[in-house]
């Protein structure tokens, strides 16, 4: 059976050894939980109806996307823990009631803080007309759950879903949801545009030579969602998470005009305090001595116009 692979083809820590290891220093470490992201109060109201381009950030990966009268979920984890066992330290944003008419539903990978089953049969069961697109090979576990109206998306193929584009990009990460399936269904971003504008989300990935094909494959990139969390242990995340000078790294090599942060502050699935990563970043940022406007750090429930 066929087991995926990277573009930077690199060996990745997660040995039962390396978790082990890992393990075993962070039980002789004192673990700050730190401040999660805050939350601001969003009823949904302008988000329905004909709005404006937008991109509204639900806390860790997860994001609604509206442009061109079309509504994308990214990554959507909706309720209060994943896997019955990770508990979130700050809302999701936006409930169920309050989403907008959903036209798609983006899965960027397997893994549970992604691709969560409860919010996905949700959404599914809240709008059935709804098409989720998923990287290669994920589709049958959606077409084994009841949701037909799914499309797999290989790197660099892309869909039309009402007025966007969809297209699957590179990412650098792995895959996992049971016991024997490890990379045996791949991972992505997704670039979307429509209306004039184009924008990205990497899902999981680690720093990589990917972002580079990426800017001239797709074109100009308005607002890039990178992730800044998840990344302590580095010699244990570095092959799988990027820290938040990857991520400037990334947006340089992008060459966005929006640094849009995420993957952060929501569950504790790492080493770092919940707060650290946006200060991380801002001296990141510094150090790069990038002059064009600083990176935009929403708030979970902040709505971000295009």
């Amino acid at each position: 059976m066929k087991r995926f692979r990277n573009l930077d083809d690199l060996e990745h820590e997660r040995s039962i050894q390396g978790v082990l290891r890992w393990q075993l220093e962070r039980a002789q470490q004192k673990r700050l939980i730190g401040t999660p992201a805050s939350v601001v109060d969003n009823d949904g109201s302008l988000l329905k109806g004909a709005p404006k381009a937008s991109l509204t950030w639900l806390g860790h990966a997860s994001w609604l996307v509206q442009i061109a009268q079309t509504s994308v979920m990214i990554d959507p984890v909706l309720f209060a823990r994943i896997a019955l066992t990770v508990q979130r330290h700050a809302g999701p944003g936006l409930t169920l009631a309050q989403l907008p008419t959903i036209d798609a539903v983006l899965i960027t990978h397997n893994h549970m803080d992604h691709m969560d089953a409860p919010s996905v049969m949700a959404l599914a069961k809240q709008c059935p007309w709804a098409t989720f697109v998923v990287p290669e090979g994920l589709r049958p576990w959606f077409v084994r759950h009841g949701i037909e109206r799914s499309v797999e998306l290989p790197w660099w193929s892309s869909t039309k879903v009402g007025g966007v584009k969809i297209q699957a990009v590179p990412s650098q990460h792995w895959s996992r949801r049971g016991l024997l399936d490890e990379d045996r269904t791949h991972w992505c971003g997704y670039v979307i545009e429509g209306d004039g504008r184009r924008v990205y989300h990497t899902g999981d990935t680690a720093y990589f030579t990917g972002f580079s094909q990426i800017a001239a494959r797709v074109g100009a990139i308005d607002a890039a969602m990178l992730p800044i969390g998840a990344y302590e242990p580095r010699w244990f995340m570095r092959s799988q998470h990027m820290n938040p000078d990857d991520a400037v790294r990334a947006f340089e090599d992008l060459r966005a005009t929006r640094f849009v942060a995420m993957h952060w502050g929501t569950f504790m699935l790492t080493d770092e305090p919940l707060d650290e990563p946006p200060k991380a970043l801002a001296r990141a940022w510094k150090s790069h001595g990038i002059t064009q406007a600083n990176p935009e750090i929403p708030a979970i429930g902040e709505t971000l116009w295009l």
